[in-house]
């Protein structure tokens, strides 16, 4: 048969206005916590706190929903952070000693965060003229100066600099050298030592042209800038690491590199304080660390709050994280799981007030953000709204679940409620209320659920900007764990002093490997979802309202089928336990299935209407009746020459160094067969070159496809599970159809097998309890062997079939059961459609030979235009090995747009990337943060927010101007690539949320085509990492 090139037509006008109004892409939040946060802020009047990281990215954030994000230009750590009270403007200090002015600007409603000016002090002597001081090289502190609109600037030499806040100019003769500090401290103090760098600069409360300046040797000096003299010298002799002025600027406190604090009074009638009038190390008398930062907050109800972090007894706690609170009597050591960055509390800053009366602690860790609330007994955490850990325990697996029922919603916010009751004492809600969230509240929910590394599986509220945890399901209490220690340990340590107090929720270390989550599928109409790790456990669980005390059914599967020459070599499987086990109310257990050898899940998928799970592993894949609680179906896909499936995921470096082997022979080999077409290749390069020169401008040419070398059958892990999906579709002949089930394997393999489940009776949903039989219908072998990634049937209009009991409970639009139906199969190098149940190639579109590229990721997804919300798309998503997303008609197969999201050194975020039925997609930037990103020109979330701002903004209107975003703080720019414009206004169809309500072609509900969910992803080695992966990467 002879193979013919057409021309296509040109663009079609109409279309592509069409493509505009169904697609744009946006980077448009970042959910979770900062990575390597280094510096902190809050402003009281505000109620606004800020976050500066180690890449240089600044966030504010106010109530949920408001929240703004920068980065600087360059790649610098914030050391500082200070807000102008009241105005909305940051200033921030980096590790190079350069200072950033930041604006929050308000334009057409809606507000966003610029940098306006930047102060570079000179790196050495005589630079940019004489009129720069040469002592001004490194910058140690920052203090605003609320009298005169201006800024002091400590320094490494021991100088105190003055800017003008407004230019961020340095203030001509306003300069403070040490000499001058000098000329008023006792002889018998100077001794020939020098005072050191400034590490503290602390403004007066009462009168701001007063400044306490501490000095690295211990000396403390109150220096009144309008007289310009020196108003009081403390003469201290321990090095200096904090100050803090007590309410009413009597008292000061200063805290020391040897674990002590010490308390001044400021004495009227003398310009000398030679001793602190009280001094104590509170960990003593053993050689204690350094107290870092100290608070004084006084209270009206008597007594006084101290504050500090560090200070712990050095041999025996040197290396804990602490905050000590002591108030009166009471000594709480609030012990933390990662470093602290800052802390600073909620209290009253009015002038006129004579008591701090502090209402929470914030305490910024490398890790997580944690709030107390001090005004209740025992000082409780209060649940922050968003900034969680997502890394609490490190993430291996996601989906994400569009449009949940009211119900399920209420009854998993019932169960995490359940799960972290709030004090009664405690009224206290989140303190940082700032600013107004002008978004619409979502009218659908969206969950996201993470899968981690510890055997929990967490319910996140991703309906909106913030992301908020609702319930934490966990697996290991189903297994016997044999590091059972942490309860004696937490009882031992409660008999020590100091009264330690664990604080937070980060916990990096898993009991048990074993316990990682690597697949999650969750049925949103019966509340079931399946569960399955690392060890090959498969467990199917059901939502229950009350605590239950019942056993868990345990069921084997041998995937291997008795085939000889075998031998797993791998970890053991769990061991469950046994009898009557207490269930708290949420997702509660009611079957194991232990895959053998127990490999780690690959893939899994769910039925609940069929009672139906099947999962796959590296071996082979199962199919399990959990209503009758028997197994099904069990196949091996291993090759002879499949040893390094054997082994597991810890035991691989021999096998890898063969593999490694076998793929740089392939290479040469491929290189060597290409010099030989190198001279046929050359004139075949001309030959295109010249026809595209010949033809007009307005036609395409069908592009020259690349050569792929097709995948040997020998290659190691061929057997690997890639993909599993159920459907009710053709598969035995046109006139009947029926349950499916579909397999597809890292070989390129798929097989598809025709069930017979007996059906539910009429007003029942619970079918009879009759056997299920599978029997092997169809099996394709696709030619260059590719991995099948994700596997779909298109009804007879060709659109995706809907998830179970959408069509029955008249949720979505039922099938077309007349028509012809196909099967989508989508492999790393293209995507086809086969008619059913002939199983003959209709379409297809060979992305690699095209692009160059592989398929990682791939869903449908509902496209709705932005110009009429009637008319809706069902499409293709995918991501590439590249970063790059591609959209695609179905069936058709066309390409319609395609945009750079993911930098294609970043292998993990392409791992990571989940992707929704609307149109969303979510990455992981850092292991604590989800990027969030928007395929669709209607369906965005983003932050739509104001804040009220005292300050005259007349020079900011001047620099207003129309600009992208700023790039994000992984470096990825988050510049919209929309083919419309947009001017920065709230936009009715952006402000609708992260769901609209859904067209006529829309509530078909298209899911993901390699699960129940969404999406699902496996951050594993096992799965998705194959010798390919590595052929890439070194090739």
């Amino acid at each position: 048969m002879m193979k013919f090139r057409f021309r296509r037509q040109g663009t079609d006008p109409q279309r592509e206005k069409l493509k505009q109004e169904l697609f744009a892409f946006h980077k448009t939040v970042e959910h979770g916590f900062p990575n390597q946060p280094s510096a902190l802020a809050f402003d009281p009047e505000l109620c606004i706190m800020a976050i500066g990281t180690r890449s240089g990215a600044v966030k504010i954030y106010g109530a949920p929903g408001v929240e703004f994000t920068g980065l600087h230009q360059q790649a610098a750590t914030i050391t500082q952070m200070h807000f102008l009270p009241g105005q909305g403007r940051l200033l921030t200090l980096l590790d190079d000693s350069s200072l950033h002015l930041w604006e929050i600007i308000h334009h057409n409603g809606c507000a966003r965060l610029e940098e306006a000016l930047s102060f570079q002090p000179p790196s050495r002597p005589g630079f940019d003229g004489a009129s720069m001081p040469a002592g001004l090289t490194r910058i140690t502190v920052v203090l605003l100066v609320a009298a005169d609109d201006m800024v002091a600037l400590g320094t490494e030499g021991g100088s105190v600099f003055f800017l003008d806040v407004t230019t961020l100019t340095l203030l001509e003769g306003q300069t403070l050298s040490p000499d001058e500090v000098l000329r008023s401290v006792p002889d018998d103090y100077r001794c020939g030592k020098a005072l050191g760098p400034v590490e503290s600069l602390q403004g007066h409360l009462l009168d701001p042209t007063k400044i306490l300046i501490g000095y690295s040797r211990g000396l403390l000096v109150i220096w009144n800038q309008a007289a310009k003299c020196v108003d009081h010298v403390f003469l201290g002799n321990q090095q200096l690491e904090s100050l803090c002025w007590g309410r009413g600027s009597g008292t000061i406190i200063s805290s020391h590199s040897d674990g002590s604090y010490a308390v001044w009074s400021l004495e009227t009638g003398s310009s000398l304080t030679l001793q602190p009038t009280m001094a104590t190390t509170p960990y003593g008398p053993f050689p204690c660390k350094a107290i870092n930062k100290i608070l004084w907050r006084n209270c009206e109800s008597g007594g006084h709050f101290i504050i500090f972090s560090g200070g712990m007894p050095r041999a025996s706690y040197g290396d804990r994280h602490c905050v000590s609170v002591l108030r009166a009597e009471t000594l709480v050591t609030l012990d933390f799981t990662s470093r602290i960055i800052d802390f600073f509390t909620v209290h009253s800053t009015r002038p006129e007030d004579d008591f701090d009366d502090p209402r929470a602690l914030a305490v910024l860790l490398e890790e997580e953000l944690v709030v107390l609330d001090l005004q209740a007994p025992g000082w409780p955490a209060v649940p922050a709204p968003y900034l969680a850990p997502l890394h609490s325990s490190a993430i291996t697996c996601s989906a994400h679940v569009a449009n949940v029922p009211a119900k399920l919603w209420a009854r998993i916010v019932s169960a995490g409620e359940q799960q972290s009751p709030q004090p009664a004492s405690s009224a206290l809600s989140w303190p940082i209320t700032g600013g107004r969230n002008l978004a619409q509240e979502p009218l659908q929910r969206g969950l996201l659920l993470t899968g981690h590394e510890d055997g929990t599986v967490r319910f996140w509220d991703a309906s909106g900007v913030a992301l908020r945890l609702l319930y934490k399901l966990s697996t290991a209490d189903l297994f016997q764990m044999d590091c059972e220690h942490t309860d004696s340990l937490a009882q031992a340590a409660e008999d020590d002093w100091p009264p330690f107090r664990k604080v937070g929720c980060f916990d990096p270390y898993s009991d048990d490997p074993r316990l990682g989550v690597q697949k999650v599928a969750l049925c949103k109409y019966t509340a079931q979802m399946v569960v399955a790790g690392t060890a090959g456990q498969v467990l199917v669980l059901e939502l229950s309202d009350v605590p239950a005390e019942q056993a868990v059914s345990v069921a084997s599967m041998d995937l291997l089928q008795d085939r000889e020459g075998f031998t797993w070599k791998g970890h053991e499987r769990l061991s469950p336990r046994t009898g009557l086990l207490p269930w708290p109310a949420g997702f509660q257990p009611r079957v194991l299935v232990q895959c053998l050898p127990p490999a780690a899940v690959t893939a899994v998928t769910l039925h609940a209407e069929w009672n139906l799970v099947a999962f796959g592993t590296s071996h082979g894949f199962g199919l399990f009746d959990y209503q009758r609680k028997s197994p099904v179906l069990a196949r091996c896909t291993l090759h002879p020459n499949d040893s390094l499936a054997m082994e597991g995921p810890l035991s691989r470096v021999k096998s890898l160094k063969k593999s490694l082997r076998q793929s740089f022979r392939r290479i040469r080999k491929s290189r060597v067969s290409g010099k030989k077409r190198t001279a046929n290749a050359n004139s075949k390069e001309a030959n295109a070159q010249l026809a595209e020169q010949a033809c007009p401008h307005d036609v395409e040419m069908t592009p020259v496809q690349r050569r792929i070398e097709p995948r040997s059958a020998d290659d190691s892990l061929s057997g690997v599970v890639r993909c599993l999906y159920f459907a009710d579709t053709f598969l035995r002949d046109a006139a009947h159809h029926g349950p499916t089930m579909w397999a597809g394997t890292n070989s390129g393999s798929v097989f598809a097998y025709a069930l017979e489940v007996p059906a539910a009776s009429a007003g029942s949903e619970k079918r009879p309890e009759r056997a299920v039989e599978a029997v092997l219908g169809k099996e394709v072998q696709l030619m260059h062997r590719a991995p099948v990634v994700a596997i779909a049937v298109l009804d007879g209009r060709g659109r995706p079939l809907p998830e179970p009991y959408e069509a029955s409970r008249d949720l979505a639009q039922a099938p077309d059961m007349q028509g012809g139906h196909a099967v989508l199969i989508a492999s790393e190098e293209q995507f086809k459609v086969f008619t059913l149940p002939k199983v003959s190639a209709k379409t297809k579109f060979k992305l690699t030979a095209h692009e160059g590229c592989r398929v990682r990721k791939v869903a449908l997804a509902t496209f709705t235009s932005v110009a009429c919300e009637d008319y809706a798309e069902t499409c293709l998503a995918c991501l590439t090995n590249l970063g790059d997303v591609h959209v695609f008609s179905v069936p058709g197969l066309r390409p319609q747009v395609h945009y750079s999201c993911i930098r294609k050194e970043d292998i993990s975020g392409i791992a990571s990337c989940v992707f929704t039925r609307h149109g969303q997609g979510f990455y992981l930037i850092s292991p604590s943060e989800f990027e969030r990103f928007s395929l669709s020109a209607r369906n965005i979330t983003e932050p739509l927010c104001s804040l009220d701002i005292t300050w005259p903004r007349s020079a900011t209107q001047a620099r207003l101007r129309e600009s992208p975003k700023l790039s994000q703080a992984n470096g990825t720019p988050n510049i919209i690539l929309a083919p419309q414009s947009r001017d920065g206004s709230p936009d009715p169809a952006h402000s609708k949320g992260v769901d609209t309500p859904e067209p006529p072609e829309a509530t078909l509900s298209p899911m993901s085509i390699d699960s129940a969910t969404s999406a699902d992803t496996t951050l594993d080695t096992t799965g998705d990492v194959t010798v390919e992966d590595v052929k890439e990467f070194l090739g």
